[in-house]
């Protein structure tokens, strides 16, 4: 997998959406179209130290002069929030990548119904417009704790009309994830939001008796296991024979670039795809939020994702 193109795009204007989020619009400064996405894609912004931060594109997704990205201060997160709203600007420069899409609607669906909690919206919402302009049967659920903290509301309530149906905490209305209701030929289900949402989504899907092939889900947060203790095992590299050893206390992707392998990554916590590569034998402990079960018989994310003695990469 090659690493994605990185541009520097300009911000052309900054909004306020609500007291913590903060709607960035992005140009390229010289060419008048930017790449086309889908809805449900994300791009990473480079930090000036390198790192990476993945935001999804929340504008049209048919629109390609500009992209939108809504970005909530996060005081306890890893700094990305933090420098977007104290440094970026009317003006100012940023490095995007291309889009990557690992939350994509599914062609063809009959019925969607789509879940977003907060800042989760960011992806729901151009999904929300792709649906819309299609004419698609679709629900979309929004929880926040108010409205005036519940960020792009106005831009949902635009897209979605009557298809939206807001739970707002401090109004007394919670939202039931029973309310997806039972699975019904054709009809997919989407969430995005904080961990507990999204926990309780798939356990309110899993006793309703949805196929996990009808469900998706976005994640930027690494899977929590405090119980989880990593084992060393072997990498076997399916083009030469080679044999590497990853100790308990590294990841395969560190081992793999040591040895030369130049794999793209971007998140390495396992939310993003960009590592993904495939493998031909073992017994793989997967341990990323990306990948869907049917990819995960021959697809790892050696960020983050272990085996049990040994695997063999199709590197």
């Amino acid at each position: 997998m090659t690493a994605r193109i990185i541009q520097k795009l300009r911000v052309a204007a900054v909004q306020a959406s609500t007291p913590e989020v903060m709607l960035y619009t992005l140009e390229h400064p010289r060419k008048p179209l930017l790449p086309a996405w889908e809805a449900g894609a994300h791009v990473d912004l480079r930090l000036p130290d390198g790192r990476l931060r993945q935001y999804s594109l929340c504008g049209e997704p048919g629109v390609q002069q500009r992209w939108q990205l809504a970005v909530k201060r996060e005081e306890g997160g890893r700094g990305g929030s933090a420098w977007l709203h104290g440094a970026l600007a009317m003006g100012s420069d940023v490095l995007v990548s291309s889009p990557r899409n690992n939350f994509p609607l599914v062609a063809g669906a009959r019925r969607h119904v789509l879940v977003a909690g907060g800042i989760g919206v960011t992806p729901l919402l151009a999904m929300a417009r792709s649906l819309a302009a299609e004419g698609a049967d679709f629900t979309l659920h929004f929880c926040a704790r108010s409205a005036e903290l519940a960020p792009l509301l106005p831009e949902l309530r635009a897209a979605c009309r009557e298809q939206l149906v807001t739970w707002f905490a401090e109004e007394g209305r919670r939202f039931d994830p029973a309310l997806i209701g039972g699975p019904e030929a054709g009809t997919h289900l989407y969430a995005c939001g904080p961990h507990r949402l999204t926990e309780a989504v798939r356990a309110a899907a899993r006793a309703l008796g949805w196929a996990e092939a009808n469900q998706h889900y976005e994640v930027f947060q690494p899977t929590l296991d405090e119980n989880f203790k990593p084992e060393p095992f072997e990498l076997r590299i399916a083009s030469t024979g080679q044999v590497l050893l990853v100790p308990a206390d590294r990841s395969a992707l560190e081992v793999l670039r040591e040895a030369g392998f130049a794999l793209a990554s971007s998140c390495e916590l396992g939310v993003c795809g960009s590592c993904v590569c495939g493998y031909r034998d073992g017994v793989v402990i997967h341990r990323d939020n990306v990948l869907p079960v049917a990819a995960r018989q021959d697809r790892m994310t050696p960020c983050i994702s272990r085996a049990r003695v040994s695997v063999t990469l199709d590197l």
